[in-house]
Parts: structure tokens; sequence; C-alpha cells
């Protein structure tokens, strides 16, 4: 009889973990991890105040990171951009909406892009430190920050604290997260009369 529960419950409970819609990413979060302690720790150098994790700039650094991983780094991508040259991202739109963001809430933040082969701890802060980055990371109107990572490509978006940089989400995040709290809750109620 246990045997059998815990076939139907099995798929119950991977279905309500997949469905919350907050996976992890490991795969590059080391280098960001590592880059936001450095961007942190040459803001504090400056006297400014470090940055706070926002993860909702986080999606949007990590969807456009993505776009970009089969782009070679040249001259006209990352940090150290000929002006005028930059990569477009003609499906930026759809990339907010991804993230359940949109433009006016993310009017004031700032995404900056670097292509650093290997993704070299020290290459990588150097790309965002001593660049064009330089002054968005010395500008006290950012107060968080979003990386993102993906082949050689690292993406820092950085968010005020303004309504047109906040990068809060629109209402139809609060009901995927719902819903992936009440498969939860109907999982462990599922559970709960089987078990008695």
């Amino acid at each position: 009889m246990v045997a059998w529960q815990l076939f139907i419950l099995l798929p119950l409970f991977l279905f309500s973990i997949l469905s919350t819609n907050n996976l992890v990413k490991c795969d590059d979060a080391d280098a960001d991890d590592v880059l936001l302690q450095g961007i942190n720790t040459y803001r504090a150098s400056l006297n400014l105040t470090t940055l706070t994790k926002n993860d909702n700039a986080d999606c949007l650094a990590d969807e456009i990171a993505d776009q970009f991983k089969n782009q070679p780094c040249t001259n006209t991508t990352g940090a150290n951009t000929v002006p005028g040259t930059e990569p477009q991202l003609p499906n930026y739109p759809t990339l907010l909406t991804k993230c359940h963001l949109n433009v006016s809430n993310t009017r004031d933040g700032n995404v900056m892009p670097a292509c650093v082969p290997n993704l070299i701890p020290s290459l990588v802060l150097s790309n965002f430190t001593q660049s064009l980055y330089s002054d968005s990371l010395n500008d006290t109107k950012y107060t968080g920050i979003g990386i993102g990572s993906e082949g050689n490509w690292i993406v820092a978006v950085l968010t005020t604290n303004t309504p047109e940089g906040s990068f809060v989400t629109y209402n139809g995040a609060s009901f995927i997260s719902m819903t992936g709290v009440l498969c939860q809750l109907l999982f462990l109620l599922i559970i709960s009369f089987l078990l008695l």
C-alpha cells in the first residue's frame, strides 16, 4: 500500500516543485557572485553604498546573456564597445515579459553586457570598473543589481529605488508565484490525506 502511495505522490511532488517557476540556475552562479562582490568592494572603496541583489534584474540579465552567448567577443561587443556599434536586442520587450517586467519600471535601469573569454574574474571586474561602465557604477542613483552570465558573456543590470527603475514585477508574476504555492499546498494536503 505504501509503495502505491509513493508511486502516485512522487509525480505530484515533482510537478509541484517544477510549477513554482523559481528554479535555481547554477551553471554560472560563481562568476555572478564574484562580480557582485567585486563591484560592491569597488563601490565601498569610493564610499558609495553597496548594491543589493535584485532578483528581477537577475532574470533580465540572464535572459540578455542568453541572447548574447553565441556572439564572439569583438570591439563591437561588451564594455569596450565602440559607441554606435553595440549589439541590439530587437526582442527586448519579449525578454522583459519573460521576467514579468515592463518598460515603465525598467526605464531608469542600466543594462551593461561584457564579453570576457572564460569569464576570468579579474578581467570581468576590470571590464566593469575600468571601462565606460565605471561612470554608472560610480553613480549614487543605482541601488540594486542583477547579474547573469552565459558562455563568455556576463551582464549586469543596475536598478534604482525609483518607480521607473525598480524592476518590480507586474501582477502576472504574483499569480504565477501564487500558483506554485497552491500546487505545493495541494501536494501536502494529498500526502496528509493518503497517510491518514
